[in-house]
């Protein structure tokens, strides 16, 4: 029998000092039987960075042909394309030749230089892609927040993130490791 995923409640209050965004989301988060807290609080994370009406979570790492977080127009074309991890440069290819924008959420610790070392130059080419490297420190803070039903505020104000609930609160610094 296949083990289903574990489905959290998240009440996000971001205010993006940066953007001028301040808005609260209800959200559903379905967490894979093979993803741990770490990755879903770096999704998370990528949505609170990038929260907009239209922004949602895909069907997840279950499907092939779609990201696991994307900004859709109404057409259906697609404005942003949000993958995490260390992606293989073939995807982020496709990526880029179907989305106005791509972005990367890199974590893994030590991994992420030997990553970016060996994929930087052609991940230079594509214009429409921007690479952000989560800290390893950063990430597992993070996932001490996780509850089954998360309240959380995230304050954002000159790259610096704030993530926070009732008891505990976790300072997030990203690297961009490729501006667009």
């Amino acid at each position: 029998m296949a083990l289903k995923a574990t489905v959290f409640k998240v009440e996000l209050d971001i205010a993006d000092m940066d953007r001028h965004y301040y808005q609260q989301h209800a959200l559903t988060l379905a967490q894979h039987p093979s993803e741990t807290d770490e990755r879903m609080m770096v999704r998370l994370l990528a949505f609170a960075l990038n929260a907009s009406d239209s922004l949602a979570f895909s069907k997840g790492l279950c499907v092939d042909d779609e990201p696991e977080l994307w900004d859709r127009e109404p057409s259906g074309e697609i404005r942003l394309w949000i993958e995490f991890g260390q992606a293989d440069e073939k995807w982020l290819r496709k990526a880029a030749g179907r989305a106005q924008e791509v972005q990367l959420f890199a974590y893994g610790g030590r991994s992420v230089p030997i990553w970016w070392q060996q994929n930087a130059q052609a991940l230079e080419r594509y214009r429409n892609l921007k690479v952000i490297e989560i800290p390893e420190a950063q990430v597992k803070a993070m996932a001490t927040l996780v509850g089954r039903s998360m309240k959380l505020n995230c304050s954002i104000n000159e790259g610096q993130i704030w993530l926070s609930n009732d008891s505990d609160s976790v300072l997030i610094e990203p690297v961009v490791l490729k501006p667009l």
